[in-house]
């Protein structure tokens, strides 16, 4: 719990918060003094203590969901954030997915010290969008972040861009991997597996063999239209059908509520009749705002849509077709 008290007096109440609780104008001001500033310091120390333990649900501390012997998902209270997933060993913890920021990834750590002390001394990002890895930073020095090679150059080409395109605060993988990478975290054993190109050209999953588990970042969502970043919807769905074909039980989406092999054959489901649709519909000649518009979602219609993440069916449609029209190749899958 005190990293939490800590990570909250790094994050000061917005001013639309202070204003809800009436806080006067006069406390808003620069301060004056040494001795205001240290006044100032004490007073939004005591109304952030109070506001978030007695006030703000936005700061409520949920509980885990577990998910198999030691296993457990932070299920993200937002649509903004990511899910983060976390499993105890005798030594250690290992926790997928850092969420949107570092009160987010705050949220988790309570939630991780409510189940276990121990440290934390892995965290894998599934991929570089910032709602998985905008909270790295609350877990180093302590623990090793973990990616594909590919999503710590993208975090890197984004973080450096003029401007910056993702928080220069943010902080990259210092291990990364091509393929794969096991990671013995006694007694259990845990295998993070590239599945790019998918979601984007460096997704990865993390699989707990012994728990039946598996955390798929935004390979998967649970019952929601994804957001398609440059990849490829024909390898994304042979990974699904990668994910399909062992004997995991339960799966924890990038977003939403945690599925089982009925919720992720669905949605690989859909993956394959809207690549159908779009391909179809592309060879009789239609454009791109022709094939968007034609689109018949049929069964899946009821998959929840956020125009604001561009995760429609039209958005999708759209991502696939530019896919199979884009002069780089599509990997070819065997």
């Amino acid at each position: 719990m005190p990293r939490l008290y800590v990570l909250l007096m790094q994050n000061p109440l917005p001013i639309e918060w202070e204003e809800s609780l009436n806080i006067s104008s006069s406390l808003r001001k620069p301060p004056l003094s040494r001795s205001y500033s240290a006044l100032r310091g004490l007073l939004t120390f005591a109304l952030l203590f109070s506001f978030v333990f007695f006030v703000s649900p936005a700061f409520a501390i949920g509980t885990p969901k577990q998910i198999g012997k030691d296993l457990y998902a932070c299920i993200a209270d937002n649509d903004a954030s990511a899910n983060s997933t976390f499993l105890v060993g005798k030594a250690g913890i290992l926790v997928v997915d850092s969420g949107l920021n570092e009160i987010e990834a705050g949220k988790c750590v309570a939630q991780i010290s409510s189940v276990s002390r121990l440290p934390i001394r892995y965290v894998i990002n599934t991929h570089y969008h910032l709602d998985h890895q905008g909270g790295n930073k609350i877990f180093k020095p302590e623990a090793s972040i973990i990616s594909t090679g590919w999503t710590r150059m993208r975090t890197m080409e984004l973080r450096n861009d003029s401007p910056p395109r993702l928080p220069i605060t943010v902080v990259p993988a210092d291990v990364t991997f091509e393929s794969a990478v096991t990671i013995h975290l006694e007694p259990y054993t845990v295998e993070v597996i590239s599945g790019a190109p998918g979601h984007t050209l460096g997704d990865a999953y993390v699989y707990f063999p012994e728990q039946k588990a598996i955390a798929t970042g935004d390979l998967f969502m649970g019952h929601s239209c994804p957001a398609m970043d440059e990849g490829s919807v024909s390898h994304w769905i042979a990974t699904l059908n990668a994910l399909l074909a062992t004997p995991t039980e339960v799966f924890v989406p990038g977003h939403f509520e945690v599925g089982d092999r009925k919720d992720l054959a669905f949605f690989r489901d859909y993956l394959s009749d809207l690549k159908a649709q779009v391909v179809a519909l592309s060879a009789q000649g239609m454009t791109l705002e022709q094939v968007k518009r034609n689109i018949k979602p049929g069964r899946f219609a009821g998959l929840r849509q956020f125009p604001q993440y561009e995760a429609t069916f039209a958005d999708n449609a759209a991502s696939i077709y530019l896919q199979l029209h884009s002069t780089n190749p599509q990997p070819t899958i065997k």
